[in-house]
């Protein structure tokens, strides 16, 4: 397990000059880039025995190179670099994997009532049939249906929307749902 300093290592004699300390050397860019170019492929098979996709794992290993690069002057033994890559490669597969599990637990579950795509279309198609169906009876009566079965309204305020008596209501619905039935039988 690679050894990081829990705070910026400060020279001695910085403190007394009150200009900003320089940091310990650590792990320097050009050994990063090394690193790099040496143990890339290693490192991302060690993220793909943890990881199922390449696109992931290419990711991992590359937040890990940023990770140690932002964190470079904190590693004090710059031969322990690739340990501290390694242990980051296993902790961001971590990550991933808990996220990945998360989002499966949360993903909306299907209804169990749902339709199926066939379910779906014959509803299509029945939709269509009686919008034609509906579309050959005489207006009053179509009037009539819409209002009280797809606005749902009572048999009163229907009579009241189209200014015509509750018997008409009645009677045009009942003579509506006839003829429908006759058109829709006649399609199947």
């Amino acid at each position: 397990m690679p050894v990081i300093a829990p705070w910026p290592v400060r020279v001695a004699g910085a403190e007394r000059e009150g200009a900003d300390a320089p940091m310990a050397v650590g792990t320097t860019v050009d050994h990063l880039t090394e690193t790099y170019r040496a143990h890339y492929r290693s490192l991302l098979g060690l993220a793909a025995l943890l990881l199922d996709d390449t696109a992931s794992c290419e990711d991992v290993v590359q937040e890990a190179f940023i990770r140690v690069h932002s964190a470079r002057s904190r590693v004090r033994d710059p031969e322990k670099t690739l340990a501290y890559l390694r242990q980051t490669v296993v902790n961001l597969s971590r990550s991933a994997l808990r996220r990945r599990i998360l989002s499966l637990k949360l993903l909306a579950k299907p209804m169990p009532d749902m339709a199926s795509a066939e379910e779906g279309a014959y509803e299509l198609l029945e939709r269509d049939q009686l919008k034609a169906a509906m579309r050959k009876l005489q207006r009053r009566q179509r009037e009539v249906l819409v209002l009280r079965y797809f606005a749902d309204m009572t048999e009163a305020q229907v009579a009241q929307t189209l200014g015509i008596s509750l018997g008409s209501v009645k009677a045009y619905g009942s003579r509506g749902l006839a003829a429908l039935r006759v058109a829709m039988e006649a399609t199947t």
